[in-house]
């Protein structure tokens, strides 16, 4: 069990850096990218417009840490960390780890028993909640969708009868088709929530039904983009239908699940023995039989 890192080890400190006005900056994350041995940036160029619009100096050293080179980096920064360097993550924007790199680097800083710590800020996923006017007791973040269309609609079939609200991130050429996948996984009156740029000079929340945000987005977006959806209402055991039983396995299989585990999942998430979903796609006419 990893305790609280070793004394003659340094601290990974994971910094949120601005989504958009660089006002947001804490006067922490000035002090960490000031006082660090390595700053590990996503994008170094943008890093260095971020110490510029800061009016602060960077004395340490600055690699970059992305996608393409995040496994090699890795062991470089941990030998750092090893031999007592304090190294700040920063990602383009919003907190290391969350859809950006991060986490290898976490988990290797956790397995070596190295002191990782935060200097929280911004972060899209909760500004979208908190303006979306959606509930936000129980809330999950799914991040990208995948972008193959096929890919696509199995994931949402998993996430339809997801209770909690959703958040996702888009790019802004695909907000329309991304959208109009949801309308048919989730139902076209869903309620849901597009929120663009936010805290930048042209921040934007367009609310109501998937359909009318579809029908909006089909005119052209531009801009960040994060995503809020509702969560499948409550439903009545007593008040399903056969079609509602066979729909249930039907998507479940068109996810990739074999039938028996379509039903079982069906049923535990509808709140109805198996027995009763069984019966329903056996009962089934032919054309109409979950396949």
């Amino acid at each position: 069990m990893a305790g609280d890192g070793s004394k003659f080890s340094g601290t990974l400190v994971l910094a949120a850096t601005p989504i958009g006005s660089v006002e947001d900056a804490s006067p922490r994350l000035r002090a960490e990218l000031s006082g660090a041995d390595v700053v590990a940036a996503e994008d170094t160029r943008r890093l260095r417009r971020l110490a510029g619009a800061l009016d602060l100096a960077i004395r340490g050293r600055v690699v970059s840490y992305y996608e393409a080179n995040e496994v090699a980096r890795t062991s470089e920064l941990l030998e750092a960390l090893l031999g007592g360097a304090r190294v700040v993550l920063v990602t383009d924007a919003g907190m290391p780890s969350v859809s950006d790199p991060g986490y290898r680097l976490v988990a290797a800083a956790v397995e070596a028993d190295v002191v990782v710590t935060v200097v929280p800020g911004p972060s899209a996923v909760l500004a979208a909640l908190a303006v979306s006017g959606l509930p936000v007791d129980r809330f999950c973040f799914e991040g990208f969708l995948p972008r193959k269309a096929g890919e696509r609609t199995r994931r949402l079939h998993e996430l339809a009868t997801e209770p909690r609200t959703m958040v996702f991130f888009e790019a802004p050429h695909r907000l329309d088709e991304t959208l109009g996948s949801i309308a048919l996984a989730f139902g076209a009156e869903r309620p849901a929530a597009v929120c663009r740029e936010l805290t930048k000079t042209y921040e934007e929340v367009r609310r109501g039904s998937v359909r009318e945000l579809q029908e909006w987005a089909a005119l052209g977006v531009r801009g960040e983009i994060t995503l809020v959806v509702a969560g499948a209402p409550p439903l009545d055991p007593a008040e399903l239908t056969s079609a509602d039983l066979i729909g249930a396995v039907r998507v479940r299989e068109e996810a990739g699940l074999s039938r028996r585990d379509a039903i079982a999942g069906a049923a535990l998430d509808l709140g109805v023995p198996k027995r009763v979903v069984f019966d329903a796609v056996v009962a089934a006419k032919p054309g109409r039989a979950a396949r």
